[in-house]
């Protein structure tokens, strides 16, 4: 998986105030944090992070960010974590960075995507996607934002669970083989029961203490 040079510098205002000056002039907000690392209030290039996004888009672009600072430039290779933006003007307000390491395993959740017509439906079936995230293990440069599930040969009746996902090399998931992913059912299923089956799996869910959007390495680190 290649890699995204980003020039950053350190800031030292915050607030909403800062951050709204630093739009105004072509620059986002953002934060560097890591298992290891002191959290340092970062600004980028709005123009530079846009192009790198934009071009790497459905992947989860890794970056080496050019940290400048009054001594000199540190290189740090890191994730976009996370990255806000205005659901009205569609722009970006902010960015975290986590810091990796190319040789330690991540942990992190990955939403599924269900592909195709299943054949159930086109009979009068509902398609049900139960699960829509699963957590996974692997390497940074085989991390993957989503995985697509193919769900065409499911009948009224049939299921796919995680044991059926064939996922890509390099990546591993831990959780248990017989979780749901997706159903169709009968259109005559009342829906007490469809709820009754997603309620289960919320449980399952909550017992595995799922994080939404969470990214550890494997030897315990958090965020």
């Amino acid at each position: 998986m290649a890699r995204y040079k980003l020039p950053v510098r350190i800031r030292d205002d915050k607030g909403k105030g800062a951050a709204r000056r630093l739009r105004r002039n072509n620059q986002i907000p953002a934060i560097f944090y890591g298992p290891t690392t002191t959290p340092l209030l970062l600004t980028a290039n709005y123009l530079d992070l846009e192009r790198i996004i934009k071009k790497t888009s459905g992947e989860s672009p890794i970056f080496e960010l050019q940290i400048e600072t009054d001594k000199g430039s540190d290189t740090r290779t890191v994730l976009l974590k996370e990255l806000q933006i205005d659901p009205v003007e569609d722009t970006y307000l902010h960015a975290d960075f986590y810091e990796i390491s190319m040789d330690r395993e991540l942990t992190a959740n990955i939403s599924v995507r269900l592909i195709n017509t299943p054949s159930g439906v086109t009979k009068g079936g509902i398609l049900q996607h139960v699960r829509r995230e699963i957590t996974i293990s692997c390497l940074p440069d085989r991390l993957v934002d989503h995985i697509d599930v193919d769900v065409s040969g499911l009948e009224i009746g049939d299921s796919i669970h995680i044991e059926d996902i064939d996922f890509p090399e390099g990546i591993k998931t831990n959780q248990e083989g017989h979780l749901t992913v997706a159903v169709v059912t009968a259109p005559t299923v009342v829906t007490e029961e469809i709820e009754e089956m997603e309620e289960v799996e919320a449980i399952e869910g909550i017992e595995e203490k799922e994080v939404e959007g969470e990214v550890t390495d494997t030897e315990g680190q958090s965020e």
